[in-house]
């Protein structure tokens, strides 16, 4: 898909991979920053998403910098018929950052749910995950709390290879 990219479209997403301003209007900013309209980049980031060049928007969370230090994500096998029901009660817990379902690996891996807490210490992360199992009814379900030992970078998508970036102006980079 990259290849049939305007050259607008490859500004705008090589602007957006540093993220979005936090700002209270991201796309003027963004708009600013490419000396178009925000309508202009509300419209091509439609096109973009309508397209599946961006499947979808996420945030980044840096929990160290916050004071959570205990982090754990808790895998679950759930039946089939009941992970996409089971999955969106899991998300509502208010201490749930990430939710997704994945499939399984048999024999070695029987989890179907994922989903991710993080905590100010590993006692706090595995009482949420006792209320979680509580308040979205999975106390019978098999799982495992599977805590961080080391912390890997955090970044945004890519969506420009480096040999084919432009600067926000339109030059090669």
């Amino acid at each position: 898909m990259v290849g049939t990219l305007s050259e607008l479209d490859r500004r705008l997403l090589t602007t957006l991979e540093a993220g979005l301003p936090l700002v209270s209007r991201p796309y003027a900013a963004l708009a600013e920053k490419l000396g178009i309209s925000e309508a202009q980049v509300r419209d091509r980031l439609a096109v973009l998403q309508a397209d599946e060049t961006i499947k979808r928007f996420g945030v980044i969370v840096r929990h160290h910098e916050l004071g959570y230090c205990a982090n754990a994500m808790v895998v679950w096998d759930i039946p089939d018929t009941e992970v996409t029901d089971v999955g969106r009660r899991l998300a509502l817990q208010p201490f749930v950052t990430l939710c997704y379902r994945r499939p399984r690996r048999q024999p070695l891996w029987p989890y179907n749910l994922f989903c991710m807490i993080h905590g100010r210490s590993r006692e706090e992360v595995l009482l949420q995950v006792e209320a979680a199992s509580r308040d979205a009814g999975l106390e019978g379900y098999v799982r495992d709390v599977l805590f961080s030992a080391r912390r890997f970078k955090q970044r945004g998508a890519r969506y420009i290879r480096p040999d084919v970036r432009t600067d926000t102006k339109g030059a090669a980079a």
